[in-house]
């Protein structure tokens, strides 16, 4: 467990990018602490960096300065190999836009994962095993008859709940959500909605989402906003 009991630390986070002459300042001495269990979602305009402090905080790109820790170890000793099995063994990911290989089917793409972590030798050995939790995955999602369908064959809905298997795989610590209803219509954007909250309340498991969806964001335990490259608790005018 992290300081504080927080399993998750960001302190003082600044990124910014070049734009041509100029510079932007997405983050700016943002921070965060999340401990195990927590449902957070960060609200934000469109373009105010919400993505971009997500993947941060997944370890998928660096800050420019500021510090992260997972569990009290810094992001800063970790080498690319270490990065590497962090995401892969302790975080899960969901995407607004799936992310799916289409020349894998559901099962398959569910064990994406799995095959990224293990050796191929590893793999093959553990092969029943592991296709039997992604089977239940798919099962508890209710994509038990979409096992063998390919994503150009599901619709929008069923693409997001096969993502979100596939981010259940390693049974991460951590899930992270980008806009998981971003591309989704109404109706369906609930039933994902639905769903996590399902993880978070039955399981336990931890969820940071990023939205700018002020409904959406209201349906998780802490709702914080970012806003001018910081984030700060949300008042009822922000959502």
């Amino acid at each position: 467990m992290g300081i504080n009991g927080a399993i998750l630390k960001a302190e003082k986070l600044r990124k910014t990018f070049r734009m041509g002459d100029s510079t932007l300042v997405v983050l700016k001495d943002a921070s965060l602490n999340v401990t195990a269990g927590e449902f957070i979602a960060i609200e934000g305009r469109s373009g105010s960096g919400k993505s971009t402090l997500l993947h941060i905080l997944g370890a998928l790109d660096a800050c420019d300065d500021g510090t992260i820790e997972f569990d009290g170890k810094s992001y800063k000793t970790l080498g690319p190999a270490q990065r590497s099995e962090l995401r892969n063994r302790q975080f899960g990911f969901v995407f607004q836009f799936y992310h799916l290989l289409p020349e894998l089917n559901v099962l398959e793409n569910t064990l994406l994962a799995a095959m990224i972590e293990y050796s191929w030798l590893g793999f093959r050995r553990k092969k029943s095993e592991l296709r039997k939790r992604a089977t239940e995955l798919l099962d508890q999602l209710g994509l038990k008859d979409r096992m063998k369908h390919r994503p150009h064959q599901l619709s929008g809905g069923e693409r997001q709940r096969v993502a979100i298997a596939r981010a259940l795989m390693n049974q991460p610590r951590i899930l992270f959500a980008d806009e998981p209803t971003g591309n989704l219509d109404f109706e369906t954007g609930r039933q994902i909605m639905a769903l996590l909250e399902r993880l978070h309340r039955n399981a336990g498991q931890t969820i940071i989402m990023v939205t700018h969806d002020r409904s959406l964001a209201r349906q998780a335990d802490q709702v914080l906003v970012l806003k001018d490259g910081k984030i700060e608790p949300a008042g009822d005018a922000d959502v």
